[in-house]
């Protein structure tokens, strides 16, 4: 999948926005980004039945491009979560 044209942070909303290269504009909540952290902690976490509490407030305080996603850093310390394009494309 290619790269969104542009990735935006809203703060005041708590939301991310990417815009596809179609003209299409997809909005995720922080804190769903968050729950949906595809590191491997996270992933551990959830496959052993235990959830991360997620604030429900998470702010995105930075996103750093990764070539193939971005890189995103969450109020809660968490930084570790590398978001593929095609994975952002999925969250709905």
């Amino acid at each position: 999948m290619n790269a969104p044209e542009q990735v935006t942070v809203h703060a005041a909303s708590a939301r991310l926005s990417l815009t596809w290269n179609n003209g299409q504009t997809q909005w995720i909540d922080n804190a769903t980004l968050r729950e949906r952290c595809p590191c491997s902690t996270c992933s551990r976490l959830k496959h052993s039945g235990q959830a991360a509490q997620i604030e429900s407030r998470v702010a995105i305080v930075d996103v750093q491009p990764m070539g193939y996603g971005v890189q995103i850093v969450f109020s809660d310390g968490h930084a570790q979560g590398i978001y593929p394009w095609d994975y952002l494309a999925g969250i709905a």
